[in-house]
């Protein structure tokens, strides 16, 4: 057998067992639930079912805008707009973050789409992370929980994270970091280019049978993608808020100082809501000893870098532009939490 065979055996292998790997989660884990605790399977079952519901839109519309792209030809296009203007970029990307609907696990079907035609990782970095924390609809939320200040905050801490990764990856890249920054398989054909590149892009595509043939295997690979991985997210998600009390997180990010300020950054991770229920869950953790400073490192770190989003990130990028996103996501919380504390004392 040719080595170019052998490679293609042990990618179809590769992929395969990952496949196999995340399936079996979303079928062990509330089997695991009804074991354990009957009772409670079904209200997570629903929660999960609910939070996936409300993502499907997303992930349909980024499905068919790849394989559109793929099939027409016009990944060039996009990818060209981009060219020269990164700085520009970046900083449009980071304003823009603040104003999409896109919680951390919403905007990765856009990710996906975004980094398999070419955009650069500094400016999708940018969006990335300011998209989760803030839009106009969490705003108002944020600030009947909590007070305008602590909603305008959030708002300018989206944008300033956003520009702190977005140019943080720009240095890096230019150090000769993340080459290739999509995993393998990832976009169907691993984020290669579209084999209808040349020439002009053709919009009426579905005349010519190869590339009708294109859109539907580009958008069976992506949809089969984005939804096996959200699924695993949002189960995760649904156990998280089940059985971590709140209590618990006040008793740990408590009192002032850095410390609780870092601490909240570590601990939103795992306890983190959805920026729509966060606002009230913050706001009794505060009345229960949590500080402004750490209740602001607790909101950032938890929207960006919560474990369901980690998972779909993990799903979609290799492991070092992961730890890029981890290590600016709590880094920008705890440097936005000192700020806001020391704003608001």
């Amino acid at each position: 057998m040719t080595a170019l065979a052998l490679r293609g055996v042990h990618g179809l292998r590769t992929r395969a067992r990952d496949v196999l790997s995340v399936w079996a989660l979303i079928i062990l884990i509330p089997v695991a639930v009804a074991l354990f605790d009957t009772p409670s399977v079904t209200h997570i079952l629903r929660a999960a079912a609910e939070s996936f519901a409300g993502t499907l839109p997303y992930i349909a519309g980024a499905v068919v805008l790849i394989a559109l792209l793929k099939a027409t030809g016009a990944t060039a296009l996009v990818s060209r707009s981009f060219e020269g203007r990164e700085t520009r970029m970046i900083v449009l990307a980071a304003l823009l973050g603040g104003l999409a609907p896109f919680c951390s696990c919403e905007v990765i079907p856009l990710i996906a789409g975004l980094l398999a035609v070419g955009v650069p990782l500094s400016a999708i970095m940018a969006f990335w992370l300011s998209s989760p924390l803030i839009d106009p609809s969490t705003l108002l939320i944020t600030a009947a929980a909590l007070g305008w200040d602590f909603a305008v905050g959030k708002a300018v801490a989206a944008v300033a994270l956003g520009l702190f990764g977005g140019f943080g990856v720009r240095f890096l890249v230019w150090r000769g970091a993340f080459a290739e920054p999509l995993r393998p398989g990832v976009g169907g054909c691993g984020g290669c280019a579209s084999e209808f590149e040349d020439g002009k892009p053709v919009w009426r595509f579905w005349r010519e049978p190869a590339r009708m043939a294109a859109f539907r295997a580009e958008a069976i690979a992506n949809g089969r993608f984005l939804v096996k991985w959200l699924a695993l997210a949002y189960l995760i998600e649904a156990l998280l808020v089940a059985y971590v009390p709140a209590d618990l997180i006040a008793g740990v990010v408590g009192g002032e100082g850095i410390a609780p300020i870092a601490l909240g950054a570590l601990v939103g991770a795992p306890a983190y809501l959805n920026g729509y229920a966060a606002p009230a869950l913050v706001a009794g953790l505060m009345e229960q000893g949590m500080g402004a400073g750490a209740a602001m490192s607790f909101m950032v770190a938890g929207s960006v870098s919560c474990i369901p989003a980690m998972v779909a990130v993990w799903s979609l990028v290799r492991r070092q532009v992961f730890a890029a996103y981890v290590c600016f996501g709590i880094a920008g919380a705890i440097l936005g939490g000192v700020l806001f504390a020391a704003l608001v004392s």
